[in-house]
């Protein structure tokens, strides 16, 4: 190994330590214990249905009024939890939460470390650490829930096969959906941008992962379609801080009369925008937007969204980040990218949504109690970048790509910028293009099949 490189990945190694250092004292700091409340629910669900014999859905958590609320499938899927010890449970729920995340990140990050000219395997260290003190994150492996699970899968199958032309495109979704039914806004996705095959293999998989656990629990699937899934009480106050969607910010204005109407007008509203953004996203080729913009969705529309539901805007804070990397260098654009990405971190990390716990009236309790909301409403925004074969050819993971703010087509930038859009330009030719070291293609978005631009969806 060359002594600069020797050097470099001292430096590294040491900055990653000391990041790791400096997010456990964080998290023993600002991090709140749950004691795996949610996985408490899943292994005393299992077990009084297959050890004790009782019923899947009778069962409440001792003291509380919590029980079992997915479908009969995801309890199928986690059924071998009744036969292990709960510290063997703890075990699998927390390995599977920081593989799937790692993988996920891995897919995400990998093309931003290109960019910057970062060995992977500390762009994937900062990222994990990052991740690590993100609230909805830690929470999640906290309560022992499931989300972490369900968006590796909604990932890998837009990412790894829907935006690769897979025919197995939509298994993913699908399987997603039969565990727990909010997934389902992805099948949306895939309707609302025109690809209709991996929409039906989706709602396919669901329907055949539906009927499968209604064959093997058919009473307990009765009683989750015509009575489980209909009992709100289950779930929780609608005026809980934790619940940041914009149900959440409609019934903390008037708790004791929450105006469906109202609520309904602003879904309308964000539904639309969202419709138009993945268009957009479809058309230029970016399916990792897409993921990102309906993750978004998801945690604003649903009616009960707590913070480690909070996980889905993963995505679009990463591509936040690496769409900064794709501006060029000390570009004002990159700046206000970094700037935003920063911002809204630091405040998914920060709690700062609890000090209106108990208390979320006049205008400083609605602005401060709903800052999650704000953020998911900010983060609609996301920039959309346009792919072609060009950009493979002379560049790395669509480096050189440009924005797109609308449906619209945009013009693709001239050769000449190709240097100063991949953060720096070392090495480029006398023409203008950069010769980077790893001509690869991002890995989420498809390629385009031919060098003109496309036509957007709709049009």
């Amino acid at each position: 190994m060359p002594q600069g490189a020797r050097w470099r990945t001292r430096h590294q190694v040491i900055f990653v330590i000391a990041l790791v250092v400096g997010v456990t004292a964080f998290l023993a700091i600002a991090a709140v214990g749950h004691a795996f409340f949610d996985l408490k629910v899943y292994y005393g669900a299992m077990r009084h249905w297959v050890i004790d014999d009782g019923q899947l859905y009778d069962w409440l958590k001792p003291n509380s009024k919590y029980g079992f609320t997915y479908p009969p499938f995801a309890a199928l899927i986690m059924l071998p939890m009744a036969y292990v010890p709960w510290l063997a449970a703890i075990v699998i729920s927390v390995t599977a939460s920081v593989v799937t995340s790692a993988l996920l990140l891995w897919w995400l990050v990998d093309p931003i470390a290109r960019r910057v000219g970062w060995t992977r395997w500390f762009a994937l260290a900062i990222a994990l650490c990052l991740a690590a003190a993100f609230e909805p994150m830690r929470e999640t492996v906290d309560f022992g829930q499931v989300n972490m699970l369900l968006l590796f899968l909604v990932g890998a199958d837009l990412l790894r096969l829907v935006g690769r032309g897979s025919r197995w495109g939509g298994v993913g979704i699908g399987l997603a959906t039969a565990i727990k039914l909010t997934p389902g806004v992805f099948i949306i996705y895939l309707l609302v941008t025109g690809r209709w095959r991996a929409a039906v293999t989706a709602m396919g998989t669901a329907a055949a992962a539906t009927l499968f656990a209604g064959a093997v629990a058919p009473n307990e699937s009765r009683t989750f379609w015509t009575e489980a899934l209909w009992n709100t009480d289950r779930v929780g106050e609608l005026t809980f801080i934790s619940n940041q969607s914009l149900r959440g910010v409609v019934a903390r204005l008037n708790p004791s009369e929450p105006s469906t109407l109202a609520w309904l007008a602003l879904v309308v509203v964000v539904v639309a925008v969202w419709a138009w953004r993945c268009r957009a996203a479809v058309a230029a080729g970016d399916e990792a937007t897409g993921l990102a913009l309906t993750g978004v969705l998801g945690c604003l529309v649903s009616p009960v969204t707590w913070v480690h539901h909070l996980v889905w805007l993963l995505p679009a804070l990463v591509l936040l980040v690496d769409n900064a990397y794709a501006a060029p260098a000390r570009s004002r654009r990159r700046r206000w990218l970094l700037a935003g990405a920063v911002v809204a971190y630091g405040f998914l990390i920060s709690r700062i949504v609890w000090i209106w716990e108990w208390d979320f009236g006049g205008v400083s309790g609605f602005l401060g109690s709903n800052v999650y909301v704000w953020i998911s409403l900010a983060l609609l925004a996301l920039p959309i970048r346009r792919w072609s074969p060009l950009d493979d050819r002379i560049g790395s993971g669509g480096g050189a790509a440009r924005p797109v703010d609308g449906p619209g087509t945009v013009d693709r930038p001239d050769v000449g910028d190709r240097s100063s859009a991949t953060g720096g330009g070392q090495g480029a030719e006398p023409g203008g293009i950069a010769q980077l070291d790893q001509p690869h293609r991002r890995p989420s978005p498809r390629p385009l099949k031919s060098e003109h631009r496309p036509v957007p969806v709709g049009r």
